[in-house]
């Protein structure tokens, strides 16, 4: 091919890729538009391939959506922002297809270029696409043009503006319901382009219109308009435009609409007030809060901490306590693991004595609940109310839940107790951890799911930092090396993870003294009895060979210790490295499973390299 002819290549590629019936090949043609663009040049790109692809017929969503994910970064490839505007009918094109994941990412396209363009470009060529779309006969093509008018509206002259307005108006007021939802979901973004002189008399009579809606999915979408509506509104106009649409809407006759209500709130309290917060929406937080739908009372619960926020402590005791107190024994246990979720964050908003008087027992009775969900939303926020009260007062409580939960049935429920263990251990303090905690944590060790397991082994180390070395040579590794000893040998390997994990934080002295010489004689694969005499200083340990243990050789056990013993390499001296790491190496270099020898090999190796990099 001729260098002159080399440019047309990249396009007649694309042409074929693109009407070939294998969509992987379409797919893959569009991802390199970039590199076709470069390759054409930005005047051939324009001319050429952005036509090419407005007239592209592929029906498959994938490829659509690819297209409309590219050409959103592909002012670059035409010229810059001064050209942006050829960009545009192609994405017009997508934003009319069935597909909703295409439409919306042509909208968001469409939106990223506009921001870019120019002032009279978007005059020239945005605003028209805008109204193309809004007019158009099929419904698609106004849902699109809903997502827009944030980007058309501040760069319209005043006479376009009140037409957009309208056009707005009349898509809110469309017969298809799936495009009242589109304005609806949009007129926030829209509403804060438009100046506050309009606000009142053109917008709020749209938003009023969407809230009366005879479609709840329509006007569960008003409702969170509703709080970035009321931001934009002074106080007083607030009060007396959107206050009446909240209350109403938390009586909703569908539950769906409520439930949007229940999580919305507290944002509308902010917008409002704390007058008629107290007066207008306490009152409607407390319908919600018992609601005939568990849906909606998981709503509202979720919310009751930020909720109360806002009010004073006062109104919290006198209109949200008692709510909450039927919530904690409501028949759901959804409602009760979503208030588990929060209630602890009501601790630090009514203050020591009134949480000791009036959310401790309800504290307690969810810490007993039969549902392990909520018992561990329980104890994941502990550090909320312990900071206010104090540990003491929910020590005796707190430990039968967590044993509880640390033998329940369902693994999952146990693997989530331990990953709360470092956080009660911060709290409780290495007194009430070591008498109540410590035998849980070492139980953890020879469970009978791997997960548990490994997650007990990564949450010794966590102790191990909480506490510091010396509590953790004292408490844990007695305990984890007397493990070794266990004929089960998974149990085993946990114990030698355990150790990996734990030797960076103990540090060379006790890695080398007490930790190397379990792992090298486990490269034996022998049981070990472990005998240990401790006091304040140190502790020693005896290692005894069971008889049998030469004919108990387990190769998973040999090449963990090979990679335990690479692990140990950049932590240990290299004289230790040399003296005991290396030959235990070497020695299972030469086992009979090849296993064993590749772990061994990329171990030595491993030394070669810390060696010659030091």
């Amino acid at each position: 091919m001729s260098m002159v002819d080399e440019p047309l290549y990249p396009i007649a590629v694309l042409i074929d890729e693109l009407k070939n019936d294998d969509v992987q090949l379409r797919l893959n043609s569009i991802r390199r538009l970039s590199t076709i663009a470069r390759a054409l040049g930005e005047e051939r790109t324009r001319k050429e391939l952005i036509p090419f692809l407005s007239d592209n017929n592929d029906d498959d969503d994938e490829v659509l959506l690819a297209m409309a994910e590219e050409l959103g970064v592909f002012i670059p490839y035409v010229g810059g922002v001064e050209h942006a505007h050829v960009l545009l009918p192609p994405l017009e094109t997508l934003c009319t297809v069935e597909e909703t994941c295409v439409r919306d990412k042509a909208v968001e396209s469409l939106c990223r270029i506009g921001s870019q363009m120019r002032e009279s470009d978007l005059v020239d060529y945005f605003i028209p696409l805008v109204k193309r779309l809004a007019a158009g006969e099929w419904f698609t093509a106004r849902i699109s043009a809903c997502g827009l008018f944030q980007i058309a509206y501040p760069s319209a002259p005043d006479m376009l503006k009140s037409e957009l307005r309208s056009v707005y108006n009349q898509l809110c007021q469309d017969d298809m319901p799936m495009v009242r939802r589109s304005a609806a979901t949009n007129l926030g973004k829209f509403a804060a382009t438009v100046e506050p002189a309009h606000l009142k008399s053109d917008v709020m009579p749209m938003f009023e219109a969407l809230t009366q809606d005879d479609q709840d999915s329509v006007r569960l979408l008003a409702v969170e308009g509703c709080a970035a509506l009321g931001k934009l509104l002074e106080p007083q106009d607030c009060v007396a435009h959107m206050l009446p649409v909240i209350v109403n809407f938390s009586q909703d006759k569908s539950w769906r609409v409520r439930y949007m209500v229940a999580n919305q709130l507290y944002e509308l309290c902010e917008a409002v007030g704390p007058e008629p917060t107290r007066t207008d929406l306490v009152p409607a937080y407390v319908r919600l809060l018992r609601d005939n739908e568990a849906e909606v009372r998981i709503a509202a619960a979720g919310k009751v901490s930020k909720f109360c926020r806002i009010l004073s402590p006062e109104l919290t005791i006198q209109h949200i306590l008692p709510c909450v107190k039927e919530l904690s024994s409501d028949s759901s246990q959804h409602v009760r693991s979503a208030l588990a979720s929060v209630i602890m964050g009501m601790a630090p908003i009514l203050e020591k004595e009134a949480t000791i008087e009036q959310l401790l027992p309800i504290f307690l009775s969810l810490l007993k609940d039969e549902f392990p969900d909520v018992r561990l939303n329980i104890i994941s926020k502990l550090d909320q109310v312990n900071q206010v009260i104090g540990i003491d007062l929910l020590s005796q409580s707190l430990l039968p839940a967590i044993v509880e939960l640390a033998e329940d049935r369902h693994w999952r429920v146990r693997l989530a107790i331990i990953e709360y263990i470092p956080l009660l251990a911060s709290q409780l303090g290495v007194g009430f951890f070591d008498d109540k905690l410590g035998a849980l944590c070492m139980q953890w060790l020879q469970d009978k799911v791997y997960s548990i397991r490994d997650a007990a082994a990564n949450n010794l180390k966590r102790l191990a930092e909480e506490f510091g070395p010396e509590w953790a040579m004292q408490h844990i590794v007695p305990q984890v090396l007397e493990m070794m000893s266990n004929p089960h040998y998974l149990y085993r390997m946990t114990i030698l993870h355990a150790i990996s994990l734990l030797a960076p934080v103990l540090g060379s002295e006790i890695t080398c003294s007490n930790l190397l010489p379990v792992i090298t004689n486990a490269a034996k694969d022998r049981y070990l009895f472990l005998a240990f005499t401790c006091d304040l200083s140190s502790v020693h340990l005896d290692l005894m060979t069971n008889p049998r243990s030469n004919v108990d050789r387990v190769p998973n056990i040999k090449f963990n210790v090979a990679k335990v013993l690479q692990s140990l390499v950049p932590i240990v001296d290299s004289s230790v490295v040399e003296k005991t790491i290396r030959p235990c190496l070497v020695e299972l270099n030469e086992d009979p499973d090849v296993d064993v020898r590749f772990f061994a090999n990329q171990a030595l190796q491993s030394i070669e390299h810390v060696m010659m990099s030091s």
